[in-house]
């Protein structure tokens, strides 16, 4: 695993790679930050890319995640939500009870736990870039960021949605 450091308006955000992929994008004092020790290596060109996705975003642009490519470490499950994460719209909110729904009906079940939801969407390994942020609870307010609320709220900001 590969490191490199992207000095954003957030602080410094580390960026995690196979060497080909993206595999991490962590706010600073993330919970889950991963164990496993990183070699730094800025010259992988994942990093590259991000850095000019990242770029485009805090610009105030709305830069497609199809751009870059992404390899999240996870579950089944985990990683049906973070790409169900994907589909939120930029400038738009969902909230973890329609995010269960969506999984509900992707694995053929009629009810799934919002609860369940919100672990996995709390153990997104790459933040901004898949937007976990967009995920709000049921009456709207801004429920825990594994990156903090505060972090949540400026990219909430940002985006316009709130």
């Amino acid at each position: 695993m590969f490191s490199a450091i992207y000095p954003s308006p957030l602080g410094p955000l580390t960026l995690g790679s196979d060497g080909e992929n993206l595999t991490g994008l962590w706010l600073p004092e993330q919970k889950y930050f991963p164990k496993t020790p990183m070699e730094p290596r800025p010259d992988i060109p994942v990093f590259a890319r991000t850095a000019d996705w990242l770029d485009s975003y805090f610009a105030g642009e709305e830069p497609d995640p199809g751009e870059l490519p992404l390899a999240p470490a996870g579950s089944e499950f985990r990683r049906l939500i973070w790409d169900l994460l994907l589909d939120i719209p930029y400038g738009e909110l969902t909230t973890y009870g329609t995010l269960a729904d969506k999984a509900a009906r992707r694995m053929g079940r009629y009810t799934m736990s919002a609860q369940a939801v919100g672990g996995a969407v709390g153990h997104n390994p790459i933040s901004i870039i898949i937007p976990c942020h967009r995920v709000v609870g049921a009456d709207g307010s801004l429920t825990g960021y594994a990156g903090g609320v505060a972090a949540k709220s400026w990219l909430l900001q940002h985006e316009g949605t709130i």
